[in-house]
């Protein structure tokens, strides 16, 4: 393991490079700075030699909207690649790491005064309420497409990782970090709603209608208006 003063020198070093190389704001280094540092007290070693899955597990401890979960993917991107060109490490652990779209999916016209009722307006005390809160938490958190979160199947989901797997375009897949506040909603549905939504039947799709079939984006979007 390496000692405080290496870990010191290493991140110095891979700031100075995002200054010089990449012309990057003041204020923009120190928030990568912070991310790590954050990242370091997490898994309690040097972050150099830190894990895929403690990465996904880093990012789904952390709470927030998607622009703050892209800039955490992007500090661990570029950190990674730095270590790989200067040789710290041998592969870059953040390959399959795919960060969530600036833009949360929600109506441009909507304040973020508007959003936060929206994520408070379904009554939680029932199933479809419950399933509307989680929808619309990884909406939020994620900002994949209705499209796509209308098509999530059950497997793509990894709670205890804090990502999900999406088919995108051309279906192409990507693991996208979750976030806490996400990971506790979904968690809250799949334990206590969607088994009283499927009844009997085992349909494969994540998010479900009353009758136990899969989502459509028209459903999603009656959800909001």
């Amino acid at each position: 393991m390496r000692g405080g003063r290496v870990r010191a020198h290493t991140l110095d070093a891979f700031c100075d490079a995002l200054w010089l190389e990449d012309g990057l704001a003041q204020n923009t280094i120190a928030a990568y700075r912070a991310d790590l540092e954050q990242l370091e007290a997490f898994v309690g070693r040097d972050p150099v030699d830190a894990e895929e899955r403690e990465l996904f597990s880093f990012l789904a401890h952390k709470s927030g909207r998607a622009s703050s979960a892209a800039r955490r993917v992007s500090t661990l991107k570029r950190f990674y690649q730095y270590c790989v060109r200067e040789r710290l490490i041998d592969s870059d652990p953040t390959l399959k790491l795919d960060a969530p779209k600036r833009s949360p999916r929600f109506p441009k016209s909507l304040s973020e005064q508007d959003v936060e009722a929206l994520l408070a307006a379904p009554n939680t005390a029932t199933p479809l309420g419950l399933r509307d809160r989680a929808m619309l938490e990884m909406l939020y958190a994620t900002g994949v497409r209705v499209s796509e979160l209308v098509t999530l199947k059950l497997h793509a989901i990894n709670l205890q990782a804090g990502v999900v797997r999406v088919l995108g375009k051309g279906s192409k897949e990507r693991l996208v970090p979750l976030g806490e506040e996400a990971v506790h909603w979904i968690e809250r549905y799949l334990k206590d709603a969607r088994p009283a939504l499927k009844g009997k039947r085992d349909p494969d799709a994540l998010f479900i209608t009353a009758r136990g079939a899969g989502m459509t984006r028209q459903a999603f979007w009656h959800l909001i208006r």
